[in-house]
């Protein structure tokens, strides 16, 4: 009998319906109001910078693509991860991620740390086949990638909306954000080229280069010395 108390509000379904929907709003101001007094609170690390217009389109495709659901970008302060992933994540190095890509499942391996980790060539070469890095890999090839070209055209305006919501883009930074974005793309094709990987106009601008922007800027300011070197790097068991 001690635990039948409830029975009778069960039986009045008006009131007992009113008050499980006063609980769900109440739980869920008490979730949702204390984070906009947290806007601005939490600094960026040290050296932190937004992304650039090209990473910001590579972003863009990497969320596009799906790739955030088999790799998560948060180390947790484990020592089996800080041994293989590097330093534990900090709130202060997604004050740029929006939406933030932390994750909770690793079909494949963390990526927070991945950035000069591994040359662009790696990186294109696993693209184009995961099998011809890593054998075991179970990820899915994106050549496909690596022969489209870039559009361009939301560039300015993906870093104006950013702006708006507290990114530090300077009015030339927004105004260049294309010329910047074609500029850096160049830089990752000449170290494709010297690397051995032929590449015409569409590829040199593809959006596989956005991409590979994006994975090189990840978490380049809190991460142990690179160990891999060009044509010798093998992807972590499962793939990456």
């Amino acid at each position: 009998m001690a635990y039948e108390w409830h029975k009778p509000l069960e039986g009045k379904w008006i009131t007992f319906s009113v008050l499980t929907f006063l609980a769900v709003i109440v739980g869920g101001i008490a979730l949702v109001i204390p984070p906009f007094f947290l806007q601005g609170t939490i600094e960026p690390i040290e050296g932190m910078r937004p992304y650039s217009a090209l990473e910001v389109e590579g972003r863009d495709i990497y969320i596009r693509e799906g790739c955030n659901t088999c790799h998560s970008q948060q180390v947790r302060p484990l020592k089996s991860e800080t041994d293989r992933y590097g330093p534990f994540s900090v709130a202060g190095e997604s004050v740029y991620d929006r939406p933030f890509l932390w994750g909770s499942r690793r079909t494949g391996p963390d990526l927070h740390r991945v950035g000069g980790k591994y040359p662009d060539s790696w990186h294109w070469l696993h693209f184009e086949n995961p099998r011809n890095i890593e054998p075991r890999s179970n990820m899915p090839d994106f050549a496909f990638l690596l022969n489209r070209e870039l559009d361009t055209s939301l560039t300015r305006r993906r870093l104006e909306v950013l702006r708006t919501l507290g990114h530090p883009y300077s009015d030339a930074e927004v105004e260049g954000a294309v010329e910047d974005a074609m500029a850096q793309a160049a830089t990752i094709a000449a170290s494709l080229r010297k690397d051995g990987i032929s590449l015409d106009e569409v590829q040199a601008r593809s959006e596989g280069v956005a991409i590979i922007a994006y994975l090189q800027s990840l978490g380049r300011h809190r991460q142990a010395p690179p160990v891999a070197t060009a044509g010798t790097a093998s992807a972590p068991a499962g793939g990456r």
